[in-house]
């Protein structure tokens, strides 16, 4: 059997409890909605087990960050995850009972540190707009 994919996951099994080695919080997996648990539900963070899903082939071992949110095709959001250690990316199914919140903050947080301040925008808008359009 293989053990879960979470930041603090040891040893085998599905569904065993961890205690999450980035927030700290016991992750009790019941709750994922799934026999999967490949993060904490509380800060989203991972562990750098698999170099595929699923193989536990890495030998980084390192703590993910969730650093975006992603629609699939289907509808379904995925947290895309940084490695600290080795800088590697891998995306993640959410799961029934991660953080709303959370994962809201992640998905807003570009809106709310643009590449460019916010003036640029206002210009660039006033320069498209439509003579006789409310835009101007």
């Amino acid at each position: 059997m293989k053990q879960p994919h979470s930041a603090g996951a040891q040893g085998p099994g599905f569904a065993r409890p961890f205690r999450c080695k980035a927030c700290g919080r016991q992750v009790d997996p019941a709750g994922a909605g799934s026999r999967h648990r490949n993060h904490c539900p509380y800060c989203l963070s991972s562990l750098h087990l698999d170099s595929t899903p699923g193989d536990r082939a890495s030998g980084c071992g390192g703590l993910m960050d969730p650093i975006a949110v992603w629609v699939r095709r289907d509808g379904e959001w995925a947290v895309i995850h940084r490695c600290r250690r080795c800088g590697a990316l891998s995306s993640n199914r959410t799961a029934a009972d991660d953080n709303p919140a959370k994962l809201l903050g992640i998905a807003a947080g570009p809106l709310a540190r643009p590449p460019f301040p916010l003036e640029h925008l206002e210009a660039m808008m006033g320069e498209t707009a439509e003579p006789g359009s409310d835009n101007g």
